[in-house]
């Protein structure tokens, strides 16, 4: 069993940048696509940012252009660099596969974007 361990997140003003950290497994980083996923306030989860294998990449629309994934094989790790950051991008996030597996959430980690 693993779980995702995320970090990086933190209050910032509107038009502000915060880059999200998530430590994976090799496992998991050569086998599956990863996906960065949002809990804003009374909605429900939701993809923000995918990456495959190869690099590929797809975004929520509302995200696109100002979102970021990236992998770093090195250390296992997939990367969000937000900028231009919106209040409606407040939420928890979350890194899992995509699908996610359901024993591999971590805690999240909370970013809050100030008007």
């Amino acid at each position: 069993q693993v779980r995702l361990v995320e970090s990086g997140g933190g209050l910032v003003q509107t038009g502000g940048s915060l880059r999200l950290s998530c430590a994976t497994s090799k496992s998991l980083f050569a086998g599956s696509i990863i996906a960065w996923y949002r809990r804003a306030p009374g909605k429900e989860r939701e993809s923000v940012a995918r990456i495959w294998r190869d690099g590929s990449t797809g975004y929520l629309d509302s995200v696109k252009g100002r979102f970021t994934i990236s992998r770093e094989s090195a250390n296992y790790t997939v990367s969000l660099q937000m900028n231009n950051l919106q209040p409606e991008d407040t939420g928890v996030y979350d890194c899992n596969t995509s699908p996610p597996l359901r024993n591999a959430w971590g805690q999240g980690t909370q970013v809050t974007v100030s008007s």
